[in-house]
């Protein structure tokens, strides 16, 4: 199955490079995605330029595909949902949830000139990074991309109700999937709180475990994918 990968804030794609051979070697093709805006040294990309250049990605492969989001793009992964459901065999949301429709995408911090600079561990302390040691975290601060204010404060349009059809697993690395599920039941996730197909994942990791838990991380993916294949029918359930 083809299998994107779309990174969260402040990352590029080789944040994938760990997890692209390990996916491989499970027998599945791994395309890690480009963001406007974060590697690529524009300042003015906007949301709707990443949600372009995600759906170029899920055109372009071929087959089943499986849309996996990181953090702040499991909106993306989403989004590529809500535009291609037909396209889209399952969604993994890596450590995040969807925002819902009228939403900004990732209005989290303070921006300056124009850019949502990574704000330091500060918000991060505890479970989201305690895997990181400290040279990891000094190499994470080091490489981590400013996002452009029209990214993150971009808002989310969602319009095709057969978005809940797609199957989604959550992935919990520095949450556990009781608290997930918690969530969603409380309402906090209206969008995962409307999809017909929840599923659950647990990873032992912190917030980025395509960094510190590569092979764990593909290999939970790859079973994913798998099962997926493996229940059948999803675009002519969908289509029907």
């Amino acid at each position: 199955m083809d299998i994107l990968l779309i990174g969260g804030l402040w990352l590029d794609a080789s944040t994938w490079d760990d997890v692209v051979p390990e996916l491989t070697a499970l027998g599945h093709r791994p395309v890690p995605v480009a963001l406007p805006g974060q590697g690529d040294g524009s300042r003015s990309a906007t949301l709707a330029d990443q949600v372009a250049a995600v759906l170029a990605a899920l055109d372009a492969a071929s087959g089943e595909v499986m849309v996996v989001g990181h953090s702040a793009a499991c909106t993306l992964a989403w989004l590529a949902a809500d535009a291609r459901p037909e396209r889209v065999a399952k969604v993994a949301l890596v450590g995040g949830f969807p925002a819902a429709d009228g939403a900004a995408y990732a209005d989290f911090f303070e921006v300056t000139d124009g850019v949502m600079p990574f704000p330091g561990w500060g918000p991060f302390e505890g479970a989201d990074s305690a895997d990181l040691d400290e040279e990891a975290r000094r190499a994470f601060a080091a490489a981590a991309i400013p996002v452009p204010e029209g990214v993150t404060k971009g808002v989310v349009r969602l319009t095709d109700e057969r978005r809940h059809d797609v199957p989604v697993v959550v992935v919990c690395p520095e949450f556990g999937p009781a608290e997930a599920k918690a969530w969603i039941d409380a309402g906090d996730v209206p969008e995962l709180a409307r999809a017909r197909n929840v599923t659950f994942a647990d990873l032992d990791s912190g917030h980025w475990p395509m960094l510190t838990r590569p092979r764990e991380l593909a290999g939970l993916l790859a079973a994913e994918a798998k099962a997926e294949r493996q229940a059948g029918g999803w675009a002519e359930a969908r289509e029907g």
